[in-house]
C-alpha cells in the first residue's frame, strides 16, 4: 500500500469511517461506480448546474495549526442526475492531501456533525457518502468536483474538509 493509502487509513479511523485512497481520476479506474468517485475531472462542476447552492468555507477552531490562511468556496447542486459538489481553497499547504465529506449539520452545530449518509446503517464510504479527496498544487489552492447519482435532498447541511493526515482536525466548513 502507498503512503497515500496508509495516510488514508489512518486518518478516515479518525474521523470513524473505512478508508479509500483519494483521486482526481474517474471513479471507473478505482472499482467505484462511475459519478460516485472522490474527485472525478470529467464531471461537470457544480457551480456550472442550474440552482446550485453556494457557500464560503468558514474556518474552524479545530483546525491545524499553519491553516489560518486557507479559504474557498463549494457549491452543491442537485437535478434529475443526481447530486454534484465542486470546492475552490486556497491558502493550504502546497502537496498536502485532504478530504471532504457533506455533513448532516450546519457549521454552527458541531463543526458540521456527522457525516450526511443516504443510508444510516450504511457504509462509511461511496456511494452512501459523498467524499471529495484532493492534493493542494504548489500555490497551495485546489478545485475538486464529485457526483452522485442520488440526491441529498435537504439532509446534507454543509460540507467540511479535513487535512488527510489529521482527521479529526476538522479545518474548514462551508453551510448550504
Amino acid at each position: 500500500m502507498s503512503i497515500v493509502g496508509l495516510l488514508a487509513v489512518a486518518a478516515l479511523a479518525g474521523c470513524g469511517g473505512k478508508a479509500h485512497t483519494p483521486t482526481d481520476t474517474p471513479a471507473s479506474a478505482h472499482g467505484v461506480p462511475s459519478g460516485m468517485s472522490m474527485g472525478d475531472p470529467s464531471a461537470t462542476p457544480a457551480d456550472k448546474i442550474d440552482g446550485a447552492k453556494k457557500s464560503t468555507f468558514t474556518l474552524l477552531d479545530t483546525r491545524p495549526p499553519g491553516t489560518d490562511s486557507a479559504a474557498g468556496t463549494a457549491w452543491l447542486a442537485q437535478n434529475d442526475k443526481g447530486t454534484t459538489v465542486t470546492i475552490t481553497m486556497t491558502g493550504l499547504k502546497p502537496g498536502k492531501e485532504y478530504m471532504a465529506h457533506l455533513h448532516a449539520q450546519a457549521c454552527a452545530k458541531d463543526n458540521g456533525g456527522p457525516h450526511f449518509m443516504f443510508d444510516p446503517a450504511g457504509p462509511t464510504t461511496p456511494p452512501n457518502e459523498v467524499h471529495l479527496g484532493f492534493t493542494a498544487d504548489a500555490a497551495g489552492k485546489a478545485t475538486v468536483t464529485v457526483a452522485n447519482d442520488r440526491k441529498v435532498g435537504d439532509g446534507a447541511r454543509a460540507l467540511v474538509v479535513h487535512p488527510m493526515d489529521a482527521m479529526d482536525n476538522r479545518l474548514a466548513c462551508a453551510d448550504f
